[in-house]
């Protein structure tokens, strides 16, 4: 990779001359570790973006972070008979859902699975199929548009919190949650929180002026938590999620 190449996509930062130095000495000692093939350049051009946005401020920092994770979704199986997620409110214990790709769900209760009437996934409390969802367009723009169209008109922070939905509580193929996080990056309203180990916080503004916090992992592009802040926050935390061949326990 070049140095013009690192400009061309990501502009000249304006650091003081220590920050300079210090990112140049990185990208020196990753260039003397290994040759780089032309394979391994998306994932490299990743980790300069996130070394250059820290320079270059939060709003950018934040953004390729989120391109970071977009980049990871869009690599990620989505290998498996059934999506499941597994979740904890509050303390208060854990829930677990299981959804096969005929439109079958189920949850847990008392220990056992217990079948889900109707469809599991709502946007906007607008119920959606296993097979709508795995139709929504792959293109963030495209995506943006389709989202917006599902919601309630004048419903300002609805969108933002429609396409972090679409990362971590419904199963979206990998190029959908790779456009979701995309979609993400652009949105204004989308502000980057900082560093929450063990990942990233972002946060918006809900229709009725709560702040919903939500923690990813862009190794993985794992939603890690959200967490609707105020006097008496709740949160929600993501324990496991993803695609598995290992279905509820029906007996």
């Amino acid at each position: 990779m070049t140095d013009d190449l690192i400009r061309d996509l990501y502009g000249t930062p304006k650091p003081d001359p220590d920050a300079q130095a210090r990112v140049w000495r990185r990208v020196a000692a990753r260039r003397r570790r290994r040759r780089l093939s032309w394979l391994s350049i998306p994932a490299v051009v990743a980790a300069v973006a996130i070394v250059f946005a820290v320079v270059a401020g939060p709003a950018r920092q934040g953004r390729a972070v989120l391109m970071s994770a977009a980049t990871t979704a869009a690599a990620t199986p989505a290998d498996g008979a059934y999506w499941y997620i597994k979740k904890e409110r509050d303390g208060s214990g854990t829930t677990e859902l299981w959804a096969s790709r005929d439109g079958r769900a189920w949850t847990s209760k008392r220990g056992r699975a217990v079948a889900v009437s109707g469809s599991p996934f709502t946007m906007a409390g607008r119920e959606m199929t296993f097979e709508q969802i795995e139709r929504l367009p792959a293109d963030p723009d495209k995506l943006k548009a389709a989202v917006t169209a599902l919601l309630p008109p004048n419903s300002r922070g609805l969108l933002a919190d429609a396409l972090a939905g679409l990362l971590w509580s419904k199963p979206s193929p990998p190029a959908i949650r790779a456009a979701a996080y995309q979609a993400l990056a652009d949105l204004p309203e989308v502000s980057y929180v900082g560093e929450s180990s063990p990942g990233e916080a972002f946060s918006y503004t809900l229709p009725g002026g709560s702040e919903r916090i939500i923690v990813i992992d862009p190794k993985t592009s794992q939603v890690l938590s959200c967490t609707d802040a105020g006097p008496s926050p709740r949160v929600e935390r993501v324990l496991e999620a993803g695609w598995t061949d290992k279905g509820p326990d029906l007996r």
